[in-house]
């Protein structure tokens, strides 16, 4: 026994110095990688600034936990918009670098986000640089972004996609109908069609003609675009779309303009190297987008007052975390920019598809009491609709891409009823109340009349607050305001013809808008929130459980569903959401 005991505890011994050896070298690691993360690239002389498109585009991007990808595998990259436009920017005004090279490989963006890295490649090309562009496969969205170049180049056996924009919906009522699940739907507005995935098993005359109206302005925008850099006609391209361009020889987009010449990736090296006019291929230095996040600008701009940009993308809730658009977060950055005396003027840049109404209310709120002290312009990114309009409609100004999605004025809520499911697995149940309504919001029964009727009421008077703010906020009579409401989506474009919007631009644009509002000639640009760290995001006490992240690795896109279902009882009553969005992959 006693030989026992000592083999016990001298295993539980060396346990504990081994996993505190694995502590501290974990540390180190953290560390060191740290470290590494921080230390400044130093440019030289005939550097190319490579764009190696590959992920998915997000506004910005915080840093993640790193030991998850030990854990789950490498998850889907992630690129900052931010880091990219400032890295074209910091390329343009540096002698040292000498142009740029776009390599095209798997990029996933939303039109707006395309449109804005485009035109800041459009302008970097005034500084007289080169810019080319080199892919294996041209995907949609990278073949428009990349038609800006001054040569595009494609590989030997490479393909290019242009086919044109499609919305396919995916419809659950026949699938919630054989579980035995009923969604009892409450909204307002002809054109509001979150819902209708619950409700129906296709698209609404109404809904159709709104996708119809914003997918043909966005593919408008596309075309004109690559019809002005490749000098090919608008008519023609649409030929060229119907006509499946991805599954033709290379001998076709030659013909067709398309690309300017074909390559192998270790000719495009050479070409470089006579671009550049050196000698040896080593003599060519190639700077990412990572690498030039640690360069500051050269002609930084600054003066007595500052330009804050704050960031605001994903889901609109209630709450304080800084995941998604949290009321209760974005309040208290809102409140610390309106007492910040050095921040002169704000631009509040929004990408969201709206969410919870109650939260939108709350962060409408704060940018108006922001907006009584200080200039504030909103910066639309992909997407400002429904509850990502209501926070933005009482701004100074507001700035839209032609092709972001905004408008969506509309509210809806959703409850299930289970009854028929728990029939079909043999559930009862029974209720004992002291009131009338004690028990409103049960899932296991449908909902009474008198319960159908304080619903829809309390919709109705959502509504009616979202049109008042916007009304108000715009400037627009409120019975005018409701002929172009109802729930319907609308570009940039048309926005700006009905009064939605001020202005067509990016985020520089809302800066300069800001600064000039706020009468500053000299001035810098901050950013908030502040990003998170690498530490803070490895020892962030709100960690996903592991379940959470192994069913948002499994289902992707469909989690969407799941969590809608989960937070049925958690979720607002009434919310502000857009139905869907567009990306060209």
């Amino acid at each position: 026994m006693k030989d026992f005991l000592k083999t016990l505890i001298a295993s539980m011994i060396g346990c504990f110095i081994v996993l505190g050896l694995l502590f501290v070298m974990s540390l180190g690691i953290l560390a060191s990688m740290s470290l590494s993360s921080e230390k400044t690239y130093s440019l030289k002389d005939n550097t190319v600034l490579t764009l190696k498109l590959n992920g998915v585009l997000k506004d910005r991007v915080e840093e993640g936990n790193p030991f998850n990808d030990l854990v789950f595998g490498k998850s889907t990259s992630e690129i900052g918009l931010d880091d990219i436009l400032s890295s074209i920017q910091k390329a343009k005004e540096n002698d040292k670098i000498k142009g740029i090279y776009i390599h095209a490989s798997s990029f996933s963006a939303a039109p707006a986000s395309l449109k804005e890295i485009r035109d800041e490649l459009q302008a970097f090309k005034e500084s007289g640089k080169f810019i080319i562009s080199y892919g294996e496969v041209y995907t949609q969205g990278l073949y428009y972004l990349s038609t800006v170049s001054d040569k595009m180049i494609l590989n030997t056996k490479g393909m290019v996609d242009l086919h044109g924009l499609a919305a396919e919906p995916t419809f659950y009522k026949g699938l919630l109908d054989k579980l035995g699940i009923e969604v009892q739907i409450f909204k307002v507005g002809t054109f509001k069609s979150a819902v209708e995935p619950f409700m129906l098993d296709k698209m609404s005359d109404a809904n159709r003609q709104q996708v119809e109206s914003y997918l043909n302005d966005i593919w408008s925008v596309i075309l004109t675009d690559i019809s002005a850099s490749r000098g090919i006609s608008v008519e023609k391209l649409n030929a060229i779309a119907d006509e499946m361009p991805l599954l033709k020889q290379q001998d076709y987009y030659l013909a067709n303009n398309m690309v300017d010449t074909l390559m192998y990736e270790s000719e495009v090296k050479n070409y470089l190297k006579n671009l550049m006019s050196v000698d040896e291929e080593e003599d060519v230095h190639q700077a990412s987008i990572s690498d030039m996040t640690t360069i500051a600008f050269q002609k930084k701009k600054g003066g007595k007052g500052t330009v804050a940009v704050l960031y605001a993308q994903g889901n609109i809730t209630n709450g304080s975390g800084r995941e998604g658009i949290t009321d209760g977060h974005f309040v208290k950055e809102l409140n610390k920019l309106k007492d910040n005396d050095d921040v002169k003027a704000v631009v509040f840049r929004v990408n969201s598809g709206g969410g919870s109404a109650s939260a939108s209310e709350q962060i409408w709120r704060a940018v108006s009491e922001l907006k009584e002290k200080k200039p504030v312009v909103i910066s639309m990114g992909d997407y400002a609709a429904s509850g990502g309009y209501y926070i933005s409609a009482n701004a100074s100004k507001i700035i839209a891409e032609p092709n972001t999605l905004t408008g969506s004025i509309g509210i809806f809520g959703m409850f299930p009823n289970m009854k028929a499911l728990s029939d079909k697995v043999g559930l009862t149940y029974d209720v004992v109340k002291t009131n009338e309504f004690a028990d409103f919001g049960d899932i296991t029964r449908p909902m009474r009349y008198d319960e159908k009727v304080l619903m829809q009421a309390y919709i109705n008077n959502g509504y009616d607050l979202f049109l008042t703010r916007c009304s108000e906020g715009r400037g627009i009579a409120k019975d005018s305001l409701a002929q172009i409401a109802e729930g319907r989506v609308w570009t940039g474009n048309q926005a700006l013809e009905l009064g939605l919007v001020d202005g067509i631009g990016g985020i520089g644009t809302a800066i300069e808008e800001a600064a000039k509002l706020a009468e500053l000639e000299e001035y810098s640009v901050k950013d908030f929130p502040r990003k998170v760290d690498f530490f803070e995001a490895f020892l962030n006490s709100q960690k996903e459980d592991v379940s959470v992240r192994m069913m948002k690795e499994y289902l992707g896109e469909d989690y969407k569903l799941f969590e809608t279902i989960r937070n049925f009882k958690q979720q607002d009553y009434m919310q502000a959401r857009i139905p869907y969005g567009v990306k060209i992959d």
